[in-house]
């Protein structure tokens, strides 16, 4: 009787919580998301360090700051691909994040950067993606 009690009460908490979450994530895009879309990212894809920071896409052109150093603009940025994170990285992000790969046009480069699935959207309306045709997201 008591593990059906305890189940109970987990499976109320869970509910709760995710409430809260996606009250939150509601209210923030309500307000406009002022703060920007919060994340990690590395730069050059596929190797360094992640860094948190968060996305913006006001002002025209989408940019990318880091907690700590000079902003990396985004702008003519294509997304080319979303996965979830390998086991590797999901020691480093969020292992329920999503990462979005995002091609550079100024320097043939890419970056990555890794979102919660309720901020993909947001970062990808920032982030056009690659035509279908083009071997891309969408």
């Amino acid at each position: 009787m008591a593990g059906v009690i305890e189940f109970a009460l987990f499976a109320l908490l869970a509910a709760a919580t995710g409430w809260l979450v996606r009250r939150k994530h509601r209210q923030r895009l309500a307000a406009g998301s002022p703060q920007g879309i919060p994340g990690m990212a590395r730069c050059p894809a596929g190797s360094g360090r992640w860094r948190p920071g968060r996305l913006y896409a006001d002002q025209g052109a989408p940019r990318w700051q880091p907690g700590r150093g000079p902003a990396v603009p985004l702008e003519g940025a294509r997304a080319t691909g979303v996965r979830v994170p390998t086991v590797r990285e999901g020691i480093s992000i969020n292992p329920g994040s999503r990462i979005v790969t995002c091609a550079l046009p100024r320097d043939g480069g890419a970056v990555e950067i890794a979102v919660m699935p309720l901020d993909l959207r947001p970062l990808l309306e920032a982030v056009p993606q690659t035509e279908a045709g083009d071997g891309g997201v969408g």
